[in-house]
């Protein structure tokens, strides 16, 4: 296939066009690296720079593509109570310009990339696709005014689609993982310890309703997201918008996480703990029951200890190089 993939240089979505790469496909990225990373770039790819809204319809007119995976958003959730207006424009307004340019250019196969923040703050765990969706914040706010959007658009334009709702994504694939100026996840974060790039890691509660006292939550490993988009892809329905749970069913408490980190980067990682944040849930694990059901997903490397593996060689990696360039200097 001839595929789209928009914010393809960013650390899920660079894994996925290096995923549909290895798998055979000819991939197009567009990417105005506001936050991606040109060297996560498969170099087999065709590389478009810019904003999703300005060149889109000019990378779709040039015909023959068969699909769109769509990355490029907004995606801190922070950011998005401080700077709502950013999150609207950036997300939903430039999906809206992505579906109008599809709709013109006879592409109708496309895989969005949502969030588990569409669910806002669940009542019970694990979280399947059936149950409420109450976000909290824009960020979750404007991803489900897209699942909306893309809904309409299946009914009345033959759209076949896919929204993939993840969970915590974490691992890396290689030479590609997390490298974000601004880091808000938490297995890079705990890494940054070790690298001694911070001093400690603060645990945000001890006293919630789990397994000791942290709070817990289910991690997917990039890679294995990465073959859903593929799967999903491939098994579009004309006419059909499918909504799916990504994470690996297991859950994982801060201590848990923390203890693994130490046990693989050979590092004490002190760590410390805080208050509670607002809004923070103590359990968020999700059901992937239905994906797994009706594409077949199955993923491989949901072991926390190899999640955790694969992160640290890529961030030790990061590491070396920029050690390395301090010393050039």
């Amino acid at each position: 296939m001839k595929l789209l993939v928009t914010g393809g240089a960013g650390y899920v979505g660079s894994v996925c066009a290096a995923t549909l790469v290895e798998a055979g496909h000819e991939v197009t990225i567009i990417d105005n690296f506001s936050t991606g990373n040109r060297e996560a770039v498969p170099a087999q790819a065709t590389l478009v720079e810019g904003d999703v809204a300005n060149v889109v319809g000019d990378v779709l007119g040039q015909g023959g593509f068969d699909g769109v995976v769509h990355f490029a958003a907004r995606s801190l959730v922070g950011e998005s109570v401080a700077m709502p207006a950013e999150y609207w424009q950036h997300n939903v307004v430039t999906t809206l310009t992505l579906l109008e340019a599809m709709r013109a250019n006879d592409v109708s196969n496309l895989v969005f990339s949502s969030t588990a923040a569409t669910y806002g703050e669940p009542e019970e765990v694990p979280i399947t696709e059936s149950m409420p969706t109450q976000p909290t914040n824009p960020y979750g706010a404007s991803k489900l005014a897209i699942d909306y959007m893309i809904t309409s658009y299946a009914k009345a334009y033959g759209f076949g689609a896919t929204s993939l709702r993840y969970f915590n994504v974490a691992g890396a694939y290689g030479e590609i993982g997390e490298n974000r100026e601004v880091e808000t996840h938490l297995i890079p974060i705990i890494l940054q310890v070790a690298l001694g790039h911070r001093d400690k890691i603060f645990i945000f509660g001890d006293d919630w309703d789990t397994v000791d006292g942290t709070a817990v939550r289910d991690y997917i490993h990039v890679r294995d997201l990465a073959d859903a988009h593929l799967l999903a892809l491939e098994a579009n329905v004309s006419g059909e918008h499918r909504i799916f749970n990504l994470g690996s069913g297991d859950g994982y408490s801060v201590k848990q996480v923390i203890e693994t980190c130490r046990e693989v980067t050979g590092h004490p990682i002190p760590a410390e703990v805080a208050p509670r944040r607002a809004g923070d849930p103590a359990t968020l694990i999700a059901s992937s029951a239905k994906i797994k059901s009706q594409l077949g997903w199955n993923p491989t490397r949901t072991d926390l200890h190899t999640i955790v593996s694969d992160a640290w060689a890529f961030t030790s990696q990061l590491g070396d190089r920029a050690h390395s360039a301090q010393r050039i200097k």
